[in-house]
């Protein structure tokens, strides 16, 4: 029976895996569709080596800083329980690697290639471990100070905070310290919009990441047993609700109606394990429309160059996700309980504020060393043929 289990625990765990990291494909398409045709082939290549860049990353320091566990041994230790310990870090790796591959949508048309590569070493074997450990694994007694302090410890059942608030606010400093594409912003205060290139690819990442995002959500139990409807359900409203937010505060852009899901999957990662579906449905919407807003803001007003909208999407409405577990989280609004919101304001506030630092740090590094960005004739030829060598489509076409 002890075989049994173990079993289950890594095949549950196993697909769990897969299904996220098929999500890696959705943040592709979702930047193809979204950069200039000149920048589409750059984004499909930086997705899949960042994520091989991460594996590296994680399996030889990620993972061991933020849980203490290392892998060299022999493969018949490595095989304890089915090889459990494995798939777990199969499992918690996809999510790691979500840092960089958010990052690349805001960075694009303009970063340069093998820094960013650089950069993706570094945030995953050193910067996000060391949050991931301290909100998954009790790393530094922080939760501990947290709980003493507030009441329970800081909740984030799927990442919220841990890996999409880290991601968006890491990706600001590096949008920041890059400045804005060469022609998006006037010298009198024009504004000069850069549309999709492709709806139907923007789409169709949309699409991927909203099918994966329930392994994401519903496998972060991390065993068969730990498996309950409730956290697919509360993904699910979360979706709807910022599909609808989206649709009614962008007017029927179908840019903002296909990234709703992602804003309101996103903020319900903390607490769906914990919230009535009709809180879900709130934070959801509430996430929906925060993104619409904020992008809006950002890209006309603030003029951050941000080209997909990750520090709105992964960044606030992360950040809003860590602290809507605390809210309808609560049993007094139907919820499970077990949560407090100054705990959840607490542990959100230092998970944005170490990333913002870091996001500032480590590209500021890297721009006064080896530059980060494109020169003004790489960016203007795309970086499809400034390092690639090689279009989307050919000239025939």
């Amino acid at each position: 029976m002890e075989t049994l289990v173990s079993a289950s625990d890594v095949l549950f765990v196993l697909l769990g895996a897969i299904m996220v990291l098929a999500m890696h494909s959705g943040f592709a398409f979702l930047e193809v569709g979204t950069v200039r045709r000149k920048n589409q082939v750059n984004a499909l290549v930086k997705i899949i080596t960042d994520f091989a860049m991460s594996t590296i990353a994680y399996f030889f320091i990620g993972y061991s800083l933020a849980y203490g566990t290392s892998f060299f041994e022999s493969a018949q230790a490595l095989t304890l329980k089915n090889g459990y310990e494995l798939v777990k870090f199969f499992f918690l790796l996809t999510f790691a690697a979500a840092i960089p591959a958010i990052i690349s949508g805001g960075i694009a048309e303009r970063a340069r290639f093998y820094p960013q590569l650089v950069a993706t070493f570094i945030l995953v074997a050193l910067v996000y471990p060391l949050f991931e450990g301290i909100a998954w694994n009790g790393n530094f007694g922080i939760q501990n100070w947290i709980k003493g302090t507030f009441g329970a410890e800081f909740h984030d059942f799927a990442g919220s905070v841990v890996v999409h608030a880290m991601g968006g606010w890491l990706a600001l400093g590096a949008v920041i310290l890059l400045g804005h594409r060469y022609g998006r912003y006037g010298k009198g205060g024009e504004i000069y919009a850069h549309p999709p290139s492709s709806i139907p690819f923007l789409s169709l990442g949309a699409w991927v990441l909203t099918v994966g995002w329930f392994g994401f959500n519903v496998m972060s139990a991390q065993n068969i047993q730990g498996i309950s409807g409730l956290v697919a359900v509360n993904s699910l409203m979360a979706m709807a609700g910022g599909i609808l937010a989206a649709l009614v505060a962008g007017r029927n852009d179908p840019g903002f109606v296909h990234n709703g899901p992602l804003a309101g999957l996103v903020a319900v990662c903390a607490g769906s394990d914990i919230m009535h579906p009709l809180g879900a449905l709130v934070t959801g919407a509430i996430a929906g429309g925060l993104f619409v807003i904020t992008f809006t803001l950002a890209q006309n007003k603030w003029k951050i160059d941000d080209v997909l909208g990750v520090w709105p999407l992964h960044g606030l409405c992360g950040a809003w996700g860590g602290i809507a577990a605390g809210i309808f989280g609560s049993t007094a609004l139907g919820g499970l309980g077990g949560v407090t919101l100054m705990g959840q304001l607490a542990g959100t506030a230092i998970g944005v504020g170490f990333a913002l630092v870091s996001g500032f740090i480590i590209y500021g590094l890297l721009r006064a060393t080896i530059g980060i960005r494109l020169t003004q004739e790489e960016e203007y030829q795309g970086a499809d043929l400034s390092i690639h060598k090689i279009a989307s489509e050919s000239l025939a076409d």
